[in-house]
């Protein structure tokens, strides 16, 4: 391999050019630029009401941009809906978990698998179709560490585990980029470190672009940040750099001192 290959920049997968959103005369989101690199955890923040939300919806398409362009790996998605970019390979999770309470691990892991199977619409074969799904599902289930839980209920997970079977559901759909909003919210220290962990690992082979109010898990795990503020960009780089810009200093503290 070449010393150019070696230092060349990661390739960008999702990008947003001029992205805006008005709401009724009220300009959400303006004129937002965006890249986000294969293999590459890149943070958005911003303190409460900056625009990360409506930007997460805008790139994942649950929202139309009033002006702007979207591309995910080079295609022009801007008019896209939610679940043709879905297909494309641009896989979000929500603040508010969505698995199966009921259901166990393992069955929740293959009901997102059936999608990818063409399983999801072949209502009239058994149950027992679905096992073709269970080793891509075990191996899920292994990589995310959630083997000793494989049987049980999603109900009866700790709130940490269940964030974890959220982010290996959306695995399942095999992802070029995943988007979470706010993995870490309502975690405990523990959890807080075990998800960490999961996603630098899930990192290593797809880019991963995430909303996050804890700025020590920003600062461990992520390589880009993008500070956003009443919509627009405050400042962007590593966190070391954003860190030492007093304007997010005084976005989120009111002072620069």
């Amino acid at each position: 391999m070449t010393d150019a290959a070696l230092t060349a920049e990661p390739r960008v997968v999702l990008s947003a050019r001029g992205l805006g959103r008005d709401f009724a005369g009220f300009t959400a989101v303006n004129n937002v630029d965006l890249d986000v690199h294969h293999a590459r955890i890149h943070a958005l923040i911003g303190p409460n009401g900056a625009g990360k939300t409506t930007v997460f919806n805008l790139l994942t398409k649950f929202l139309q941009p009033t002006r702007g362009q979207i591309t995910l790996m080079g295609t022009d998605i801007t008019r896209m809906a939610p679940d043709a970019v879905a297909r494309m390979g641009l896989v979000r999770s929500f603040q508010i978990s969505a698995v199966f309470p009921h259901l166990t691990v393992l069955d929740n892991i293959r009901i997102a698998l059936q999608r990818p199977a063409d399983l999801h619409v072949q209502f009239w074969r058994p149950l027992s179709a679905l096992d073709v799904l269970n080793d891509r599902a075990g191996a899920l289930i292994d990589e995310l560490g959630l083997t000793p839980w494989r049987d049980h209920r999603a109900a009866d997970l700790s709130y940490g585990r269940k964030r974890v079977l959220e982010i290996a559901t959306t695995l399942a759909l095999d992802p070029q980029v995943l988007l979470l909003d706010e993995p870490m919210a309502g975690m405990g220290h523990e959890d807080v470190q075990m998800v960490a962990a999961i996603i630098r690992e899930v990192a290593r082979s797809r880019a991963v672009l995430m909303v996050e109010h804890n700025l020590s898990v920003v600062a461990d795990i992520c390589d880009e940040v993008t500070v956003l503020q009443r919509g627009e960009i405050l400042a962007r780089g590593d966190y070391a750099t954003v860190a030492a810009d007093p304007r997010v200093r005084t976005a989120y503290m009111g002072t620069d001192a």
